[in-house]
């Protein structure tokens, strides 16, 4: 079955092998721009030593409520959907370039939290300014609904994702 690159929107009454077909030009789409987003976010961040996985990581614990007292790895985990071994790896990179750092939770000598440094705050900063201009080239063919409307239908995605894998980060 060919569709056009603008493709018109299924009726519902398709059969399933249209819809097979849209998913699976769907799903590589997917895996082509999440290739693309590897390649071409990392040398947006590049002048500052950062790969897309630390740009996540550095994003995460530079929101309000991780600010003051980092995240758990476990938290971290949950929130990035990424396995323990490659969030571990990230970590041991930015802690040994002094951007995160794990500290011992109060009353639990075993629990940890990871909380941006000073340096990885001021890192952060900077980053921001490349990573707002990515962005701003990436989706300069959007509308500010367009993105609106793409976040919401990518979370619904991940949502049925993630229910496949039972919700877990490692599966």
């Amino acid at each position: 079955m060919d569709y056009p690159d603008e493709m018109a929107p299924l009726h519902p009454a398709q059969d399933a092998a249209a819809r097979f077909d849209v998913a699976n030009r769907l799903f590589l789409r997917l895996y082509q721009a999440s290739n693309l987003l590897h390649k071409t976010g990392t040398r947006a961040v590049a002048r500052y030593g950062a790969t897309t996985q630390q740009w996540a990581v550095l994003g995460a614990l530079s929101r309000p409520q991780a600010r003051a007292e980092g995240m758990t790895v476990k938290d971290l985990l949950t929130f990035l959907m990424v396995s323990r071994q490659n969030l571990s790896a990230v970590l041991d990179r930015l802690e040994a370039a002094g951007l995160v750092e794990r500290v011992r939770v109060r009353g639990d000598g075993r629990l940890r939290h990871v909380r941006l440094t000073a340096q990885g705050a001021a890192v952060w900063a900077e980053m921001r300014g490349s990573i707002r201009a990515y962005y701003d080239e990436a989706l300069a063919g959007f509308s500010t609904q367009d993105c609106v409307t793409l976040f919401r239908l990518l979370d619904r995605l991940r949502d049925g994702l993630a229910a496949l894998s039972g919700g877990e980060a490692d599966a």
